[in-house]
């Protein structure tokens, strides 16, 4: 009688298990950071844009409307990718790259791409306007993760196995600088050599390859007088104020004006006659004046903290065996912070002024598109992380091998 009673039990606890709802094993803590900056992106590009909205089309809450449907894509994506098993993006990295490399050769096509101050990064999709660079970020980290696992031993041991995937990344970013896009470039360069040295690449080779990406970069630098103007007004920006360090200054201006507590929620002088781009690239400035050192402190720490959980997701996915997925997260988490980096750093003078947006904050559908899908990336991975049964046995980490490799 005890033995029939006691069945029943566990098969109710298995079938609980099978059936347990996706929300509850959500990494809450990223999707509420994710949630406040995006939030609080929102309100910062409604305050940011609204004077040039009005003096431009008549309308102040023109970029707030086409960002507002920027975030219904972006959610919308983020929720297909969610629902996309890891496998399926691990078996399909090589095609989504090659699908990237096109996206980037039809922008340069004439009459095709869109150009914009001289640079030709769009292609017009009806009101829409497809940023290939942007996805070739997204693409080119699941491409590099899928290749250091099936190519472990190549790439620890052998030059070629390191030779090979660059040879492909190098091919997309001349297309990226063709377009021009130097900072895009920079990030995607930076985030791949990464993964490599992550993957185990030789510090050898490591090196030599970043110093020839280093001297590549000063030589382009050096052959574009207008690159070498931005690397030499941002040294001293109040040598020419009202021209090549224009930007620079009134974006240190306003930095200036918000002390540490800020003016106040949309009583910021510099968005409305004097910082360009300030609802774009120079976001953190409007932020710096408006909420003060406060604010620009509170949203380092979110990003700061977003990328942190990047590479704790990784690390929990290399504990239990899943090295594609391990890759992926920090593959992500680099690019996120490197961006973030770039463009803080851009406004408060310590980089050359590069066309970077702020992740999750800026005005820009492209870029909050890819963003929310490398969230819901890293959300999937934590969700099948969290589902292994080797998470549960903590016996069984030291026993794992390379099984996917």
């Amino acid at each position: 009688m005890s033995l029939s009673m006691g069945t029943p039990e566990p098969a109710v606890r298995t079938l609980s298990h099978r059936r347990a709802p996706l929300l509850p094993d959500m990494d809450w803590a990223l999707l509420i950071s994710v949630a406040a900056l995006v939030g609080l992106g929102f309100i910062m590009v409604a305050s940011a844009s609204m004077p040039i909205a009005d003096r431009t089309f008549g309308n102040p809450f023109h970029f707030v409307l086409r960002h507002g449907a920027a975030l219904v894509l972006a959610l919308t994506a983020a929720l297909g990718v969610l629902a996309v098993p890891i496998r399926v993006w691990e078996r399909q990295g090589t095609l989504l790259f090659f699908v990237g490399l096109a996206l980037l050769v039809l922008v340069l096509i004439p009459g095709l791409g869109r150009n914009v101050n001289g640079a030709t990064r769009w292609i017009p999709l009806g009101p829409f306007n497809l940023q290939s660079s942007e996805f070739m970020k997204f693409f080119a980290v699941i491409f590099i993760a899928g290749y250091l696992v099936r190519r472990r031993e190549e790439v620890e041991t052998s030059l070629l196995g390191f030779v090979k995937p660059m040879v492909l990344i190098v091919i997309a970013a001349t297309l990226i600088m063709a377009e021009p896009d130097f900072g895009t470039t920079a990030v995607l360069m930076a985030t791949v050599m990464g993964m490599l040295f992550l993957g185990g690449v030789r510090i050898l080779y490591f090196g030599g390859l970043g110093l020839a990406v280093v001297l590549s970069g000063i030589a382009l630098v050096v052959s574009s007088p207008y690159r070498l103007q931005r690397v030499t007004s941002y040294l001293d920006p109040w040598a020419d104020p009202y021209n090549t360090g224009f930007q620079l200054s009134q974006a240190l201006i306003a930095f200036g004006r918000g002390e540490w507590m800020g003016v106040g929620l949309g009583n910021g002088i510099q968005k409305q006659f004097y910082l360009p781009e300030a609802h774009t690239d120079f976001i953190i400035a409007v932020v710096g004046e408006e909420l003060g050192l406060v604010g620009v402190l509170g949203v380092a720490a979110a990003l700061g903290f977003v990328v942190w959980r990047a590479f704790r997701i990784g690390f929990r996915a290399r504990r239990v065996g899943h090295h594609f997925e391990s890759y992926l997260a920090q593959g992500f988490g680099l690019g996120l912070g490197l961006q973030g980096l770039i463009n803080i750093g851009v406004n408060v003078g310590l980089l050359p002024t590069k066309g970077l947006t702020l992740p999750f904050l800026s005005y820009g559908s492209n870029s909050l598109i890819v963003v929310c899908m490398i969230i819901a990336l890293l959300l999937r991975i934590d969700l099948e992380t969290r589902r292994d049964p080797q998470a549960s046995d903590p016996d069984s980490v030291g026993r794992l091998k390379w099984a996917r490799a």
